[in-house]
């Protein structure tokens, strides 16, 4: 675990090169019996619940002002030639079944949307991982459960609809749940404070 936090702390680009060079040659009297690469590899899917833990134990704390954004995670890259999309999607294996096409405000992409909730010290404070064919609103209620104060995120963010579910959310559960997550203002502005 040590390893690749250290990996994703480090200037590096491929992993392969960073473990080779840092932690079985600089850094030998710390990691004395270190196994080969493809070794390590293989064990790397192991500390995918320890990492978990880890990050959450690093969330911070809100403090009135969130942002969320969103960034698209692609597993294949999707290419135009004469208008028509050429990738490996049908081809792909490992993400066949979880993958999905999607679209950002920018391109097409086959993968994955993370969603990220920070407050205005740059803490991540909450974050989910959806299908690329995801609406970017499902999401919203389950990363802003627990937060107060103003919300700050993009038009795609926003819907009636949704607006009308914080309303009542803040009806049924009273000004502490949820002060001036929402805008009272004109709708030309947004719902959400954007």
């Amino acid at each position: 675990m040590t390893i690749l936090i250290s990996f994703h702390s480090s200037n590096y680009r491929n992993f392969k090169s960073f473990y080779t060079e840092k932690p079985c040659l600089d850094w030998g009297e710390a990691f004395p019996r270190a196994v080969s690469y493809s070794h390590f590899v293989g064990w790397i899917s192991s500390v995918l619940i320890p990492l978990s833990i880890y990050l959450h134990s690093r969330f911070g704390q809100g403090s009135g002002v969130t942002v969320m954004d969103l960034t698209k995670i692609q597993v294949c890259h999707i290419r135009l030639r004469r208008g028509v999309a050429l990738c490996r999607i049908q081809r792909h294996k490992v993400f066949a079944d979880i993958a999905a096409r999607g679209k950002t405000s920018v391109d097409w992409f086959f993968g994955f949307k993370l969603h990220l909730v920070c407050n205005d010290q740059g803490e991540l404070l909450n974050l989910t991982l959806t299908c690329g064919n995801v609406d970017e609103r499902q999401p919203v209620f389950q990363l802003l459960r627990g937060l107060v104060g103003k919300v700050v995120a993009d038009r795609r963010y926003v819907s009636q609809k949704l607006f009308e579910q914080m309303l009542l959310m803040r009806a049924q559960y009273g000004e502490q749940l949820l002060p001036n997550v929402i805008s009272t203002e004109p709708a030309s502005r947004g719902p959400l404070g954007t």
